[in-house]
């Protein structure tokens, strides 16, 4: 299993974070490996609402359907399953001075044959979890500029 966090503060307050990350189609903006994400349901951002994802890493597109688990006041968790891998994605958010603190924390199974590329996809993993925290911290700061 591979597991890769990051931890990082904000100046947009915890609702507006948590109100955009709810949304697992904004990761089109903030997400480095996503080519795109599509929402596969109707109705209210709640638990039980899916999305269609499609990344590229280390030149193999993947593609995973992700649905909301758990809407909490300070948490959020996604779970994403294909033939080939699951992948759960728990963000946490707290009040930090102004704005917030958010921890990224993602594991990942690789299942079959894909199992075995799990010390390379390790590697690239905690690559793109630097790059991911970067472009989540600039779309979350930007939810302040808008405001």
């Amino acid at each position: 299993m591979i597991t890769i966090s990051r931890t990082f503060t904000v100046a947009a307050d915890v609702e507006a974070v948590l109100a955009y990350l709810m949304d697992f189609g904004n990761t089109n903006a903030w997400d480095s490996a996503t080519r795109h994400t599509v929402r596969t349901d109707d109705g209210p951002l709640a638990v039980g609402a899916s999305w269609h994802n499609t990344s590229k890493i280390l030149g193999v597109t993947s593609e995973l359907t992700y649905t909301l688990q758990v809407v909490e006041r300070d948490r959020l968790v996604f779970a994403g399953r294909s033939e080939g891998a699951t992948s759960t994605d728990t963000i946490t958010v707290r009040p930090v001075g102004g704005g917030s603190e958010v921890t990224y924390h993602v594991e990942l199974e690789m299942h079959g044959l894909a199992k075995l590329a799990t010390p390379v996809m390790r590697m690239e993993f905690e690559k793109l979890g630097d790059e991911t925290a970067a472009g989540l911290t600039d779309a979350l700061n930007r939810l302040t500029s808008a405001a």
